[in-house]
């Protein structure tokens, strides 16, 4: 069975695109009808997986965010070395995976792109005042968090090294964001965005999502 991977373009769905494009994986795509930003891919169950009393009638399993997609590309295609072998540093390359998903996309951009929810519906009649106000705060939230990864952050290579990992994907992501909006990346950081942005495979995906690389 082939995958199918549900998208919106400049989303956080890029950053799978960009793993898919990695590890050179056939796929269908198509529009996704989830929330703004979100991720979907419906992958290939394992028929010989008889133990699963719905297998025969689920023959696919549906993964709907980042993290998850991003863990089952690395660890179905274990030769794309998209997590490492080492148990310490698979743990850190989780570990910055979920500081980018939940603390920058999370907690940052969301209140930047949806400030909308973070308003109560009594106050709505304020419009546009709280709107900016939330949106600030997602500002202060997404520039602390690159000051965090700045410390963290080496000199060369990407987030982990020599080697490219589903960190760098979801960090390249959250860095075109700001890249995009206006908030600027600390050097450490900027150069890991210049890095994986020159990366053959990212100027590709970017140019299929409509972004001039």
């Amino acid at each position: 069975m082939t995958l199918k991977f549900y998208m919106t373009p400049g989303s956080c769905s890029t950053g799978i695109h960009i793993l898919l494009e990695t590890l050179e994986l056939p796929f269908e795509s198509g529009s996704s009808t989830s929330p703004p930003g979100a991720s979907s891919a419906r992958v290939p169950q394992d028929q010989s997986q008889g133990y699963d009393p719905h297998a025969r009638a689920r023959r696919r399993t549906r993964l709907t965010d980042f993290k998850s997609i991003a863990l089952w590309l690395a660890q179905t295609y274990p030769r794309g070395k998209l997590l490492p072998d080492d148990p310490a540093l698979a743990a850190r390359a989780i570990e910055l995976l979920d500081f980018a998903v939940i603390q920058l996309h999370g907690e940052g951009y969301t209140r930047i792109f949806t400030s909308e929810r973070y308003i109560a519906s009594s106050e709505a009649q304020q419009g546009l005042h709280l709107k900016d106000d939330v949106a600030s705060h997602g500002r202060e939230i997404v520039s602390q968090a690159f000051g965090i990864l700045e410390k963290r952050m080496p000199a060369e290579g990407y987030a982990l090294g020599p080697q490219f990992s589903i960190a760098d994907a979801a960090l390249f992501y959250n860095e075109f964001w700001a890249d995009k909006i206006g908030v600027p990346l600390p050097p450490r950081v900027a150069a890991h965005y210049q890095r994986v942005r020159a990366r053959p495979v990212v100027r590709q995906v970017l140019a299929e999502e409509g972004y001039r690389s």
